[in-house]
Order: C-alpha cells, then structure tokens, then sequence
C-alpha cells in the first residue's frame, strides 16, 4: 500500500472516499459542461478552459475540507449535547430515554428488552463517570480535512489533462467529458460493492447519469 492511500484510509472510511469522489466528479463535470456555453474556439479558448478547469478543481477541494470539518465538528457537538442531557437528567427513566433516542435505528432495533435494558445501564454508567468535554476540532480533523480536499483534486484532475494536449477547445471539452463520465462508472462501480449492490448495476447508473448531462449540455448548445 502506497503512502499517499494508507493517508487517504487513516482518515476517510470507504464510503467518505467514494463520496468525496463523486462529488467532485459530477462538480467538475457540470462546470466543464457549463463552459462549453461560452466559451469560443482557438488556443486561447483551451488555455481558458484548462485555467477554470484547475481553478474549478482547486476550488471544490477547498469547499469539500472546509465542510469536512463543519461535519466534524457538528457531529462532535451533538455527541457532546447527548452526553450532557444524560447526565442533566433527574432519573435513570430519563437518562435511558435519552439513550433510546440516541442510539435510535441502530443495532439495538434487534435487541430485547432485557438487552436493551443491559446496555442503557451500561452507558448509563460510563456516560456519568466521563468528564464534559467541550466539542471542538481535533489534529485528525485537519487530517482529515486535507484528506478530503486533495482526494476530490486528484480524482478530477484527469478532466484538465485533454486541454493540455488537445488544440482544440470543442473536441478537448467532448474527451473531457468522456474522461469524467467513464470515472463516474468507475465510482459506481465501487460504490455497488461498498453498497452491497450490484457493481455493474451501480456503475451503469452513474455512467448513465453523467451521460444524461452531457447529452443534455449539447442538446442546449454547450
């Protein structure tokens, strides 16, 4: 395993890294069909389009981080707003209907009573002993965050390549789309296995949808 992916697993699970991908696929994409709107021909008109491609790549990296850590954060919060109603509460009834409510579509679904019982004391007790902690960004938040955003400019950055070797601004825009449609089908793909889904079913799904706005983009003119 290659340095720069065990990075990418330390901090994003599976389905984090299919998302960030996908997002950042079908962000581009749209950009780069959006373009093809207004922008004209010659070599001028590939250099502009390669600039926003890049800029557009580097953009969403940036947006996809900050957001990575909004997220983090406010997963943290809410875990620090159910630890603090458990212990703010009058009576064990109380406190262990706050702990059905938080664990609410969870395993617990398939437990009896009994074990459910179990267990609400169990966190009951753990959640009384554990020190208020204020909810606040951590180092591999930061990670994370930089996972997240050079993970969406390396996947997209294939979309910018047809404008570095092609002239022509339509045909270099036509492959680039190409390029970005065929990884959608690769994240497909991917996702149908996470999913527990058919791969190749997925993988057509998002290769049909980025097919649908490519199609629709020339349809308009773009």
């Amino acid at each position: 395993m290659s340095e720069e992916s065990s990075f990418f697993r330390r901090y994003l699970e599976p389905a984090d890294r299919l998302n960030e991908i996908l997002f950042g696929l079908i962000m581009v994409l749209t950009f780069t069909l959006t373009a093809g709107f207004t922008v004209g021909d010659g070599a001028d008109a590939a250099r502009t389009l390669l600039l926003a491609t890049l800029g557009c790549n580097l953009a969403w990296g940036i947006i996809d981080g900050a957001m990575y850590l909004m997220g983090s954060l406010l997963e943290r919060s809410r875990r620090a707003r159910a630890v603090a109603a458990v212990k703010a509460a009058p009576d064990e009834a109380t406190a262990f209907a706050e702990i059905e409510q938080t664990l609410e579509g969870t395993l617990t679904a398939f437990a009896t009573e009994e074990e459910r019982a179990r267990l609400y004391r169990t966190i009951y007790d753990v959640v009384r002993r554990a020190p208020q902690e204020r909810a606040r960004l951590r180092k591999e938040d930061f990670f994370g965050a930089v996972a997240s955003g050079v993970l969406v400019v390396l996947s997209t950055a294939p979309a910018a390549l047809p404008f570095l070797l092609i002239d022509e601004p339509w045909r270099a825009l036509r492959i680039s789309n190409l390029l970005l449609v065929g990884l959608l089908f690769v994240v497909g793909h991917q996702w149908g296995k996470e999913a527990h889904a058919s791969p190749w079913r997925a993988g057509l799904a998002f290769l049909a949808a980025g097919l649908v706005l490519v199609a629709t983009a020339i349809a308009l003119g773009g």
